[in-house]
């Protein structure tokens, strides 16, 4: 017999993170580091091995574009190339993953408010949002250098709900990244992951303290009163 969920009480918006949540960037994200593969003399990468890092942004996929970490001395270097390629073609093939235009539409319907709390900077963030005609619908945007902390920080969530004009704890937040999870735990914010982002093989997020995990946009209607 298939366990009902809880509902949560007196949830007035839905925050989203951007790259594997809400949108499937994976694609541009993608485009651009096999670009900078090539400029260097690799072939490109298969997306299968893109994919599971496209929520860790360019310090992920540097990682596995070219065995670069932070530490590294030619990582700024490489970071501004790849960003600037990304910007270059930010919305070429990503889009809202399937079923979230139309949870969208119901949360507007129930007149609840939704936003967008990623650690994707305001130079990406705010385009790719436009172009897919998602801004000027949002209650919200909250980037990765709109608060001096980023995720796993609970400053944007908190930020997020003070610019929907309610409490942390009336936000129901979905992310497909640990940190996303820490952050609204953080912020004392309910959370749900989102089973269809960019989840790695080696991800265990049953352990990261959600209240639970949902495999479709729609099911995040199951846990709000209607």
């Amino acid at each position: 017999m298939a366990i009902k969920a809880m509902k949560f009480d007196d949830i007035r918006a839905v925050l989203f993170d951007l790259d594997g949540t809400l949108v499937d960037t994976a694609p541009d994200l993608g485009y651009a580091l096999n670009l900078q593969r090539a400029r260097h003399g690799l072939p490109p990468l298969a997306d299968d091995i893109i994919r599971p890092q496209a929520s860790h942004g360019a310090r992920g996929l540097l990682g596995i574009g070219f065995d670069l970490h932070p530490d590294d001395a030619k990582f700024a270097s490489m970071r501004e190339e790849f960003l600037q390629l990304y910007a270059d073609n930010i919305c070429h093939h990503s889009r809202p993953f399937d079923g979230i235009l139309d949870l969208l539409a119901a949360l507007d319907a129930r007149q609840l408010k939704w936003g967008v709390v990623t650690n994707k900077p305001a130079r990406f963030t705010e385009p790719l949002m436009s172009i897919l005609d998602l801004a000027e619908r949002a209650a919200c945007i909250v980037s990765g250098d709109t608060c001096p902390q980023s995720k796993p920080h609970p400053a944007p969530m908190r930020a997020a709900a003070e610019l929907c004009g309610v409490g942390p704890g009336q936000c129901l937040y979905l992310g497909d990244a640990e940190r996303d999870i820490q952050a609204a735990n953080a912020a004392a914010m309910p959370a749900l992951v989102a089973a269809w982002g960019y989840l790695d093989a080696a991800d265990q997020p049953h352990t990261w303290g959600a209240h639970a995990q949902i495999h479709h946009p729609l099911e995040t209607l199951d846990y709000l009163i209607a």
